[in-house]
């Protein structure tokens, strides 16, 4: 059975905006003196830190720079239809009031409810509101997992404190369109059949991630950072890290650049999912200067381009790799993402019979001759305008036929 979310907004969406922040936040990838070598939000599992002495950041938990309106403000600017804000990752750190456990952000100097500005944000500016929740590990509770670790009884923790923080969310924030559920370690499949079960009946509506565990979830989540080679037949979403790490770490600079993040983002829409992509605020609550100088410049490209990346789904196989760009489709529509210099462009092994050919951005009308190449297959050739030979641009193919026809390469003949 394909993975299906049965929720047309999340079929249309593609582009999402995740977000890490807690107390690792405040440790930005080290801790007295150490720098991890593994990721900034899992620095108290990789360093070992004691769980009191971690505790302990609690009382320097003040991010005074933390303006969630114009995070997400952003979010939509960049083109995003939803956002995914971090409610507890793996520390146990919850950054909503909550009943159950006095690790939580209403006891810090900050004292004001994070995920509450979240729900009324996304709500402000009409993108889909997105909970992360680590169900399983909580590196607080001493009954909580640790991966690689022991515990003296997950399920007491799991009716103590999991459950009743989900139904904190599910009840005290509006319609939360998406549990971003995470890490289901060794969680029985009751536990996790009952979990799924618990927050439909809440929220129905509520699309469950991947993550939860035993392949309960509304869609498949793949491992971070990791692409479907081939188009997936079901709903799926990929979470990215704009440089290596989610949690923010001042040691980590290696941001991928604008033409990389708009090439993975139309490589996971050609496969037919979307692009969950992650940055994370430092201690103060700042988005680093070089997520909002790289995101900006991919906004150019998917605010000129909505009509080839938004709505559409996955391509059937295509048999050759494309040196020029990225392909995209909907019903009647092939569209060309070309991300290099090119003056011309011949599409290979095309079947369908194109009636029209423009600019995406502007609607230009484009000459195009389709005939059959010299091995025999559909060929259409395109001279591309003057203006557009130096910079990135998109290509609509129109047909009669609701999906795009890739011949494939033929078989060597017996005589």
């Amino acid at each position: 059975m394909s993975y299906n979310t049965n929720q047309q907004w999340f079929k249309e969406a593609k582009y999402g905006l995740f977000v890490h922040f807690g107390l690792y936040s405040i440790l930005e990838g080290a801790y007295k003196g150490t720098v991890t070598s593994g990721l900034a939000e899992w620095i108290q599992h990789s360093l070992n830190i004691d769980r009191d002495e971690y505790a302990s950041l609690l009382n320097l938990f003040d991010p005074v720079q933390l303006d969630i309106d114009t995070l997400v403000k952003r979010a939509k600017d960049w083109g995003m239809k939803y956002v995914v804000f971090t409610s507890k990752h793996h520390e146990g750190f919850s950054l909503f009031d909550t009943r159950f456990d006095d690790f939580n952000v209403m006891k810090t100097p900050y004292g004001k409810d994070i995920i509450m500005d979240v729900s009324k944000a996304c709500k402000k500016y009409g993108l889909r509101f997105g909970i992360y929740y680590s169900q399983a590990q909580d590196w607080h509770d001493k009954n909580g997992l640790w991966s690689g670790k022991q515990t003296d009884d997950f399920h007491e923790y799991y009716l103590r404190k999991c459950l009743p923080q989900i139904r904190e969310l599910l009840t005290n924030y509006g319609k939360v369109d998406l549990l971003w559920l995470d890490t289901p370690i060794s969680m029985s499949f009751d536990e996790c059949q009952n979990l799924y079960r618990y927050v439909k009946s809440i929220q129905p509506e509520c699309i469950i991630s991947g993550r939860i565990g035993h392949d309960l979830g509304d869609y498949m989540t793949t491992t971070d950072n990791y692409i479907p080679r081939l188009t997936f037949d079901g709903d799926f979403e990929v979470p990215c890290t704009l440089n290596d790490t989610w949690g923010y770490s001042k040691y980590d600079k290696n941001f991928k650049s604008a033409d990389a993040i708009i090439g993975l983002l139309l490589k996971i829409v050609n496969r037919g999912g979307n692009y969950l992509l992650n940055i994370g605020p430092d201690h103060l609550g700042s988005i680093p200067d070089e997520a909002i100088t790289i995101l900006d410049k991919v906004a150019e490209y998917v605010n000129r381009n909505k009509e080839a990346i938004f709505d559409t789904f996955g391509l059937p196989y295509y048999p050759y790799d494309i040196e020029w760009g990225e392909m995209t489709a909907k019903r009647n529509h092939l569209y060309l993402h070309v991300l290099r210099n090119k003056r011309s462009l011949d599409i290979q092994n095309i079947a369908n019979k194109v009636k029209r050919a423009y600019i995406v951005e502007n609607k230009k009308e484009l000459a195009f001759l389709q005939t059959l190449s010299c091995e025999g297959y559909g060929e259409i050739s395109i001279d591309i305008p003057k203006e557009f030979h130096a910079q990135k641009f998109c290509i609509a193919l129109e047909y009669d036929e609701e999906l795009p026809i890739f011949e494939q390469i033929r078989d060597k003949k017996t005589s």
